[in-house]
């Protein structure tokens, strides 16, 4: 008679080692990629207190070496290289994605890591605006009533900052218009880029590796030229030349933003979109606390009120989806790979 327990047991003990490597996966990536983004644009360099200045060169250096792991992964499971999408898709996602990952960077510069990451939780209202007018969507009321509340939070926290804390660049307070418009400029953007890519997988029969190569492969180009375009492609290698500390901090920058592909993948082709948006939240948590640990940035007390009101209502929101009907799952391509998948910026 066979014995159903043990091998029961043995099935829950695996879900809980992925889920494990899944939730330390996301977190230490996608943390350390937070902490160095701060450091490389916010911290001076060297004896002469130099700021990395070059913003460009850090989307060219992660999609560089994302590309090179992607067509990896591709050639080793014997997957085709050719675009299965027309070319100028790719291009459309790429000339996004630089411009949502160029504003979150030089954004670092007038505004804090706290501020930065708390507003990227309100991409939820530029993705719906896209996605009524490019996949003509619809939503409920509660969705529209957890984008008010994310909104009213992120607008709190921005609007009264703590007086102390001021801008390496502006040498004022922090939170300038400047800032903020980038801040928005890097929203509608990344609304754009996830919107465009979801359908750009339901267009066509797409393995996750082939848009990731042909997307971060236009973005190498894109980057390089607007590096060569502005003159600052040789200032950027002659001060990572003069600084090793500052070279060592982008390969890790640009490591670990490839290595976080590979777990978001899985975490979402493992567990669903639901359990990955959670632990999304609660990294955006982890990271904002522990930015104000390590860079001594102050919170005021209206700040903390916006916390609470921006990831209560995400948390919210995702716990009353997870206790509702399961959705349909998501549309396997023949490769048998789940859709879409977020590139981070």
């Amino acid at each position: 008679m066979a014995e159903p327990l043990p091998t029961t047991n043995r099935v829950k003990e695996n879900t809980i080692w992925k889920g494990i490597f899944a939730v330390c996966g996301i977190m230490i990536t996608l943390v350390i990629y937070g902490l160095l983004q701060e450091k490389i644009m916010r911290v001076p360099y060297g004896v002469n207190k130099e700021y990395f200045k070059y913003s460009l060169f850090l989307v060219f250096c992660n999609r560089i070496t994302t590309s090179a792991v992607s067509a990896g992964s591709l050639l080793a499971s014997k997957k085709a290289l050719d675009p299965v999408a027309p070319v100028y898709k790719y291009c459309l996602i790429s000339v996004s994605n630089i411009l949502t990952t160029t504003c979150q960077y030089e954004a670092l510069k007038y505004v804090s890591f706290p501020v930065q990451t708390l507003a990227k939780c309100a991409k939820m209202i530029p993705v719906m605006i896209w996605g009524t007018f490019i996949m003509q969507k619809t939503y409920k009321g509660f969705d529209y009533l957890v984008a008010f509340l994310v909104t009213l939070g992120c607008s709190i926290f921005i609007l009264f900052p703590a007086g102390t804390d001021i801008s390496p660049y502006s040498k004022r307070r922090e939170n300038t218009v400047w800032g903020v418009s980038l801040m928005v400029g890097y929203l509608g953007f990344d609304g754009f880029t996830s919107t465009f890519q979801d359908k750009l997988f339901k267009g066509y029969d797409m393995e996750i590796h082939n848009q990731i190569f042909y997307t971060t492969l236009c973005s190498c180009v894109l980057s390089l030229t607007g590096l060569i375009l502005q003159g600052h492609l040789l200032p950027a290698i002659d001060f990572i030349y003069r600084h090793n500390d500052c070279f060592l901090d982008i390969a890790l920058l640009s490591t670990v933003a490839t290595a976080s592909q590979f777990f978001i993948s899985y975490t979402i082709r493992t567990f669903g979109a639901l359990t990955f948006a959670a632990i999304m939240t609660t990294r955006q948590l982890v990271s904002i606390m522990l930015s104000c640990v390590w860079f001594s940035h102050p919170l005021s007390w209206e700040q903390w009120i916006g916390a609470v009101i921006v990831f209560g209502s995400l948390y919210t929101k995702t716990l009353l989806k997870k206790a509702s009907p399961n959705p349909p799952p998501p549309r396997q391509t023949q490769n048998g790979a789940s859709s879409p998948v977020k590139e981070i910026p």
